[in-house]
């Protein structure tokens, strides 16, 4: 069952939240999520087996933060390729037939030369061996997720695309302001879209920064903008604090009208971010039998 084809006929869906999981199951706030692949293992496996159950065409592996340049944070950096590979095994292990499991890729933290001080080859070599530690893992495709700097993302799909033939989606987070939707680095839809596209993408997709009312408009945007298939994964709500705590209010009831408007929209994957759980995604399924 090869992915690519799949979605040209289908809509398909990806898994929800990972933070919020993991944080019921021990991890502590500014702890590393990374870690937990190898020694809480059977929370990482519960959070995939329970996403596919609720319906999830495809989970992402538990490696957000697994670049070199995250890890180092927390003195993981020599891990990378272990904590990689193994966030890709323990999904795979619980990954139906036809059904598949994307290794995450999230922001590195840093910024290319000349506005950080980071050379291309330096970021080249860190996509590399987390790309590397995934494919070992046998993940069946990768996402870069949450990007903002498009030189980054180019550079990582890039790499991605160089070492592996696996379907690769391109990510990035848009915010909106009074001139319309932009990525904290200045990226409009339309450039992100043309970007991806250019360095060899398969899907462009959004994620995060914004509740399902308003990304209904972004995606309006990306799909009438982009030359492939859109991803959209939207935050349960912007987050709120009550009784101290973080909480995401959009219901799963409450999001699936936005996401038929989503679908309507000709969205081809649909999923959820911050705030989603498990529920948001059997409402999501739901959605998509109804529409498929």
């Amino acid at each position: 069952m090869n992915f690519l084809d799949l979605i040209k006929e289908n809509i398909l869906l990806g898994d929800g939240a990972t933070g919020t999981f993991l944080q019921s199951r021990g991890l502590e706030p500014g702890g590393c999520p990374e870690l937990m692949n190898v020694e809480k293992e059977e929370a990482v496996l519960e959070m995939a087996d329970n996403y596919f159950k609720a319906g999830s065409d495809f989970v992402l592996t538990n490696t957000f933060g697994g670049s070199p340049f995250m890890l180092k944070k927390y003195g993981y950096e020599k891990n990378v390729e272990e904590f990689n590979r193994k966030a890709a095994e323990i999904a795979k292990s619980v990954c139906p037939e036809n059904k598949f499991v994307f290794g995450s890729i999230g922001p590195t933290g840093e910024f290319l030369e000349p506005l950080g001080n980071v050379t291309e080859k330096e970021m080249e070599n860190g996509f590399e061996r987390q790309l590397n530690g995934l494919i070992e893992g046998g993940v069946d495709g990768i996402i870069f997720e949450t990007q903002m700097a498009i030189e980054e993302l180019v550079l990582g799909i890039k790499t991605a695309k160089r070492i592996s033939n696996l379907p690769v989606i391109g990510g990035m987070v848009f915010d909106k302001g009074p001139r319309g939707f932009f990525t904290m680095m200045g990226i409009s839809p339309l450039k992100a879209a043309d970007e991806i596209y250019n360095a060899g993408g398969d899907v462009v997709a959004t994620n995060c920064g914004n509740g399902s009312t308003i990304i209904v408009e972004l995606a309006k945007e990306l799909v009438e903008n982009s030359k492939l298939p859109v991803m959209v994964q939207s935050n349960a709500g912007i987050p709120k604090i009550k009784n101290k705590k973080v909480i995401y209010d959009e219901t799963p009831q409450f999001m699936k009208k936005n996401y038929q408007a989503l679908i309507d929209t000709g969205v081809s994957i649909i999923g959820g971010c911050c705030g989603t759980n498990f529920d948001h995604i059997r409402e999501f399924r739901s959605l998509i039998n109804e529409n498929n």
